[in-house]
């Protein structure tokens, strides 16, 4: 896949006419470079680079941290940086962003691109399994993006509510999965199944407050009353 076509893939990850989608872009803030340089080297270099969040999506991420000012963020599922980057955009001065992978083979990478943004002294990787590392971070979060394997959505769930301050926002990437939601379910889908019990959860539990985006794949907005 060539460059231009890399880039196009990333801009067609949407669910409105096309047409009103590229206006909704081209009238939002635009990336900055860096973020822009790894795009690049993620398509150049990392498989499924699709997984990225993308630069709309991105500066969703960055608009909704710069309105919570977070001090503390958790992100569960790295990949190459991109969303991390986009969510320290928001963090206050000595702010700190945890940001959880397993792929071992993406931790210089990511690093790399993370020193060559204005955040890198507020991101600190974690490799692993997310179920193992949670309960070893000592502290509670204002602001959390869950991104990672959707058949461990519910789990990542409940693992992190005793964590979240009162006010603060947990993020669910994917909730729509490609409309996948709205379809009958497959015997075997589990990660569909996985999604619709963690939509349901979301929206009925009361010590949140949750409003679903249709945002590229679906993003979830839930606070913590």
């Amino acid at each position: 896949m060539d460059e231009s076509s890399a880039f196009a893939k990333i801009k067609n990850m949407h669910f409105l006419p096309e047409n009103i989608d590229e206006y909704v872009v081209a009238h939002s803030a635009q990336e900055p470079q860096y973020l822009n340089n790894l795009t690049r080297e993620t398509y150049q270099k990392v498989l499924q680079p699709r997984m990225l969040s993308g630069p709309y999506q991105g500066r969703v991420l960055s608009m909704i941290s710069k309105l919570i000012r977070p001090k503390t963020i958790l992100e569960i599922g790295t990949f190459t940086g991109y969303s991390a980057l986009c969510l320290a955009e928001g963090l206050q001065k000595e702010g700190i962003l945890h940001t959880i992978d397993i792929k071992e083979e993406l931790v210089d990478f990511q690093r790399k691109h993370f020193d060559a943004s204005p955040h890198a002294k507020k991101i600190e990787q974690h490799l692993g399994q997310a179920l193992n590392i949670i309960p070893t971070l000592n502290t509670t979060f204002d602001l959390v993006f869950i991104d990672a394997d959707k058949s461990n959505y519910l789990n990542y769930f409940h693992m992190i509510m005793d964590k979240m301050n009162t006010g603060g926002v947990i993020l669910s990437d994917n909730v729509l999965w490609s409309g996948k939601v709205v379809e009958p379910l497959q015997k075997k889908d589990t990660d569909t199944k996985v999604l619709l019990e963690y939509n349901k959860l979301l929206n009925e539990d009361p010590r949140l407050e949750t409003v679903l985006l249709p945002i590229r794949d679906g993003l979830t907005i839930s606070r913590v009353i």
